[in-house]
């Protein structure tokens, strides 16, 4: 079964909590704290795998779930980082941050690795703040909690060349007489529902991976027929085989047929008229064909036309050498693309706002802000000395400053990420 779009939650481990201990030994006097760290919560990675060709393992999966960081423990033991999960998926594979509307990774190559979800950081341990001033202090961090994320991943096939045309033109019968794919044949339209891919290897000794695309029909880049299920998976192939069915056996003007083809890549994406693309005359065993390849060849001059019949197999090698010869040349292009010196743009992105403070209906002022939330996260508000560190880092940022201009005062609540607190002046 062939799926290419799928959706799931993800969510990265948290960080173990830091603790605190003393170290309480007979004939160790004097012993200290020795309270851990907290260990790393595990990280969501995902892995290209050039085995796979669907994403149909991830098709009934509603969340991927890494483990949280083991708490720290006494004596200076830290607690042990979470394993990172693995979801391997096909080469190809772009997946989105659904809240964002942005690509978190593109995923070509076997093997490349992409962390879609950061573990959280491990919290520290009241080892971690002993100083000659406060040699024993009883001061702890919570672990940070991991990221959490809804996502999509859709597939968009890998290949050199991508068989384009009409339903019914034999771009099936093709790939199957040169390579060993072996996609459904019939006389029907829309016989092929999902890219086939077969790997193609000239006489000469050349080789690359060719994809029959499902059939195009007029309306295709606005959704009609397979619309964008078939658009997609174009937009990675190097070369375009425009296969044209020369001999209009369903009755239609194979001029016609290339001219509304070719609208509807450019009204998906103007940017697929500008790969090299090789027509194929087929059906060229049938009566008629060879009379409308006249007609056809006055009306096109600048596109390399290849004579075929995929059904008899006369002169696929002379179309296999073509493809080979244009996919080196485009192999040359890129190699000499990669020397050429690129203005790289750096553009401003603004500092973000520590904190924002906004009185609520009731009269409360409230305190928020990314700054805020992580402070809060990382406090243990069971332990006295850490709900007084927590107020000092406050002060520093200036939170007590805004509030006093707002007009709090002693004694007065305020609401930091939802939590009630008393002010103290």
């Amino acid at each position: 079964m062939f799926i290419d779009d799928v959706t799931l939650s993800v969510k990265a481990g948290d960080g173990g909590n830091g603790v605190v201990a003393f170290r309480r030994e007979k004939y160790v006097p004097m012993g200290g704290p020795a309270g851990g760290n907290g260990g790393r919560g595990g990280d969501i990675i995902f892995i290209g795998e050039e085995g796979l060709t669907t994403l149909l393992d991830l098709r009934y999966t509603r969340i991927v779930k890494a483990k949280n960081g083991q708490n720290g423990m006494a004596k200076d033991c830290f607690g042990k980082d979470a394993d990172d999960v693995y979801v391997k998926v096909p080469i190809g594979s772009v997946i989105y941050d659904l809240e964002s509307k942005s690509i978190i990774a593109d995923i070509v190559r076997h093997k490349q690795e992409v962390v879609i979800a950061k573990g959280g950081k491990g919290g520290r341990g009241n080892s971690a703040f002993a100083t000659p001033r406060i040699p024993a202090p009883e001061i702890c961090e919570k672990g940070l909690p991991g990221d959490e994320r809804q996502i999509r991943i859709e597939l968009k096939v890998l290949a050199d060349v991508g068989l384009v045309g009409f339903p019914s033109v034999g771009k099936s019968t093709l790939i199957s007489a040169v390579s060993a794919a072996r996609p459904k044949i019939a006389d029907y339209h829309f016989t092929t529902l999902n890219p086939n891919l077969g790997v193609v290897k000239a006489k000469d000794g050349r080789s690359f991976v060719m994809a029959d695309l499902p059939g195009l029909i007029e309306g295709a880049s606005s959704g009609l027929g397979l619309g964008f299920q078939f658009l997609k998976h174009i937009e990675r192939t190097k070369v375009l085989v425009h296969v044209i069915d020369m001999a209009a056996t369903e009755g239609r003007n194979p001029y016609e047929d290339y001219l509304q083809i070719n609208t509807e890549l450019e009204t998906y994406d103007p940017h697929l008229l500008l790969r090299p693309q090789i027509i194929v005359a087929n059906k060229m065993d049938i009566d008629g064909a060879s009379k409308n390849l006249k007609a056809f060849q006055k009306k096109v001059k600048d596109i390399p036309i290849i004579a075929i019949s995929a059904y008899t197999r006369t002169n696929l090698d002379e179309l296999l050498y073509k493809i080979a010869d244009v996919l080196d040349f485009e192999k040359q292009k890129i190699t000499e693309e990669i020397f050429t010196d690129k203005v790289v743009e750096y553009k401003f992105k603004p500092q973000e706002i520590p904190f924002i403070i906004e009185k609520s209906n009731d009269g409360v002022y409230n305190v928020i802000g990314p700054e805020i939330k992580k402070m809060f996260n990382i406090t243990d508000f069971n332990r006295e000395e850490n709900a007084k560190l927590f107020a000092r880092k406050l002060r520093k940022l200036g939170v007590d400053i805004e509030l006093r201009k707002l007009g709090v005062k002693h004694g007065d609540t305020v609401r930091i990420l939802g939590y009630e607190f008393e002010f103290f002046d």
